[in-house]
């Protein structure tokens, strides 16, 4: 099977496993693709898995976010996917030291990490009918990650109770910025 005009720009442009500058790239858009990302950050094409780790690499490395739309982009096209929640998932976290400072490091499940650094990078939901947590950190650009269950639980680990804003909340600390969860009279 012969590879697309899509797939050929792809390999033409894009070298190595680092995400390409896709925020300076502007190409037109040539429509959308059989392509989405399920709710678990599992890539899709049509019905089938892809679960070639290179290819699913390769294709969030030219994923741009525009509004609320997602696309795969080259320097010279640009197609759409469709994405369920948020593309990747945040899978490891671990806590590093910077400069004499603690912040918290997560790794996405197709490799890519992130550094927890300023309060804009992190933000938390909660279901409305179950009141469960959904965090996500953004990973790059307005790429988000959804932090898995074991990851929250232990980030949860390390909150404490802090007066913010005026208020008590529970939360945690990193690279000197406070992150709060909760309100500490919702914790019951």
């Amino acid at each position: 099977m012969q590879p697309s005009d899509f797939e050929k720009n792809v390999a033409k442009h894009i070298k190595g496993s680092k995400p390409a500058p896709v925020h300076l790239w502007d190409p037109p858009f040539c429509g959308d693709l059989e392509i989405h990302i399920d709710a678990n950050g599992r890539w899709f094409y049509q019905e089938s898995e892809i679960k070639r780790e290179r290819l699913v690499r390769l294709f969030a490395n030219i994923l741009k976010k525009e509004n609320d739309k997602y696309f795969l982009v080259t320097p010279v096209e640009k197609v759409g996917i469709t994405v369920v929640d948020v593309p990747f998932i945040a899978t490891k976290i671990d806590v590093v030291t910077k400069e004499n400072t603690k912040l918290f490091k997560f790794m996405t499940n197709i490799g890519d990490t992130t550094y927890l650094e300023k309060n804009d990078q992190f933000h938390i939901l909660f279901k409305k009918s179950t009141h469960e947590p959904q965090p996500y950190i953004n990973v790059r650009s307005n790429l988000f990650a959804k932090i898995d269950r074991k990851s929250f639980y232990r980030l949860v680990d390390y909150c404490t109770e802090t007066t913010h804003k005026g208020e008590n909340w529970f939360g945690f600390n990193s690279n000197n910025n406070f992150f709060p969860l909760v309100k500490s009279q919702e914790l019951g």
